[in-house]
């Protein structure tokens, strides 16, 4: 299947509106809808909004992107306590699949997570964009074939979390789900705002795929859309 890459550009709440009315148009085409959702702040309005519909996710299944590890157990930035603030816990939904990365067994936890994936695949993946291109927590040279495993995270990653954090923590490494079950995706939105995102976003879209930008690999995927605000298609 060729390539299809779609680019969706709005400003302010329109950009909201149009990613939120866009997944509760998929929900409505799949009620079963099987979503691997990022936190982070981009997309934490887009499911203020859509949570308004809540029963649109009744039959729907919520796998977390990614987790910081080593936070204290009630650490409110956590990114499973950040969806469930912002979604999960506003909706119904057929199962959520959230990550432990401090399980005294990480490495059945990982391949749970794996055989979660395996079990029906990811219908929507839902992910941001760092400012060095990761995806999830995938950073510059993550294989393309990796699964869901245990990453140390970047400099930059490790400095933009603190906005999260306010100095309560300092993660260093974190869980994510691998670029393999990223890229296999049946549809993939990248989501990106902020004239910050600029210049990744075209290092991302306009040119050669690598894996020193993870982003820029959906080059190849087959059904693809990038949501940006117009500062971030500056």
């Amino acid at each position: 299947m060729s390539a299809v890459r779609r680019v969706v550009i709005a400003a302010g709440d329109a950009w909201v509106d149009a990613v939120a009315t866009a997944l509760l148009d998929r929900l409505a085409a799949a009620p079963d809808l099987r979503m691997c959702l990022a936190t982070g702040s981009t997309p934490l309005p887009v499911y203020d909004r859509a949570a308004r519909s809540p029963e649109s996710f009744a039959q729907a299944s919520v796998l977390l992107l990614d987790e910081f590890g080593g936070l204290p157990a009630d650490e409110p930035a956590s990114c499973d306590c950040v969806l469930r603030d912002h979604l999960v816990d506003r909706v119904p939904l057929a199962e959520y699949r959230s990550i432990d990365p401090d399980a005294d067994d990480l490495a059945a936890e990982l391949r749970s997570i794996d055989t979660w994936i395996d079990g029906g695949g990811i219908d929507l993946a839902v992910l941001g964009l760092g400012r060095n291109g990761h995806l999830g927590m995938n950073e510059p040279g993550s294989p393309p074939d990796g699964r869901t495993a245990r990453v140390d995270l970047a400099p930059t990653t490790i400095e933009g979390a603190q906005r999260y954090f306010e100095g309560r923590a300092h993660p260093k490494w974190g869980v994510t789900v691998g670029l393999r079950d990223l890229l296999a995706a049946r549809e993939v939105w990248v989501l990106a705002t902020g004239a910050a995102k600029a210049d990744i976003v075209v290092a991302s879209v306009d040119r050669p795929a690598t894996t020193d930008v993870p982003a820029s690999l959906l080059r190849n995927h087959p059904e693809c859309t990038w949501w940006l605000d117009d500062p971030a298609d500056s």
